[in-house]
């Protein structure tokens, strides 16, 4: 069987519905399996993310990209500064 990756929005999603399967009376392996995934699985999502809103998840995943952004652009001035140490010493 093949598995599926689920975004951060999907996990919020089916946290909030296993909650309510729970509230409804049933247990948590009952509300891992209606969702369709493993009680293992579910418990590391609920300790991820737990308390977790969709509107912080998505400004989690912007910072996310413009922090491997910058830590891009470090990397190229890094490797600029080194060329033009090199050059400047003559060793090209």
């Amino acid at each position: 069987m093949k598995r599926k990756r689920h975004t951060s929005e999907e996990i919020i999603k089916k946290l909030r519905e296993a909650a309510g399967l729970i509230a409804g009376g049933k247990t948590a392996e009952e509300a891992a399996s209606q969702i369709g995934v493993s009680v293992p699985t579910y418990h590391r999502w609920k300790e991820q993310h737990g308390g977790a809103e969709k509107s912080t998840v998505k400004r989690l995943k912007e910072l996310e990209k413009e922090n491997l952004r910058l830590k891009k652009l470090v990397t190229e001035q890094a490797l600029d500064n080194a060329m033009l140490k090199e050059i400047a010493e003559g060793k090209w």
